[in-house]
């Protein structure tokens, strides 16, 4: 999922902040945009989200496929 800094107008399931300590700026991870992303272009990790967060994410993407 697309995780910006810009800040986001939707709400959950579309967008869900991310209140992850080390992270640079506030962030919000646009779950409605799911990709695949080479292994080559990864960069360095700036955080992990904590195993609520995934879930939280994982509950807002089953509500869009679903809908």
């Amino acid at each position: 999922m697309a995780i910006t800094s810009q800040a986001q107008r939707a709400g959950f399931p579309l967008n869900l902040e991310i209140t992850e300590p080390g992270l640079p700026k506030r962030s919000w991870l646009k779950i409605s945009q799911v990709r695949t992303l080479s292994v080559l272009r990864v960069g360095k990790r700036i955080t992990t989200l904590s195993p609520e967060l995934v879930n939280e994410a994982i509950d807002g993407l089953n509500e869009i496929v679903a809908a």
